[in-house]
């Protein structure tokens, strides 16, 4: 799923189905050509040291808990949920090609 493409919630869905809610905790992320990524961290990982492993990436959410629904089929059969993680993250996606850095987004979605 790429940001600059109009990127679709069946798109989105899909990523988030292809992870396990009950494994890890997870980060949902965008590199520099507006590519978005899911990935799980392991046990002992902190955001900053997830970040430190992707230094192309340009903009993130912040993590999905392990265990809270947000990530796994449940979550991507949630079309209102996903709704509006997408809205967030294309909304986002101008202001971050603008601006040099990574920018991490802080909103409840």
């Amino acid at each position: 799923m790429n940001l600059n493409n109009q990127p679709t919630i069946d798109q989105l869905a899909r990523l988030f189905a292809a992870r396990k809610d009950s494994l890890d905790s997870h980060i949902l992320w965008v590199c520099e050509e507006g590519n978005v990524h899911m990935d799980g961290l392991g046990a002992c990982t902190e955001e900053e040291q997830f970040e430190s492993q992707h230094p192309h990436m340009r903009a993130r959410l912040k993590m999905y808990r392990k265990g809270h629904g947000y990530v796994g089929k449940k979550a991507a059969a949630d079309k209102q949920f996903l709704g509006q993680v997408l809205e967030t993250l294309s909304s986002e996606w101008g202001a971050v090609q603008q601006a040099p850095g990574l920018r991490v987004i802080d909103k409840l979605c």
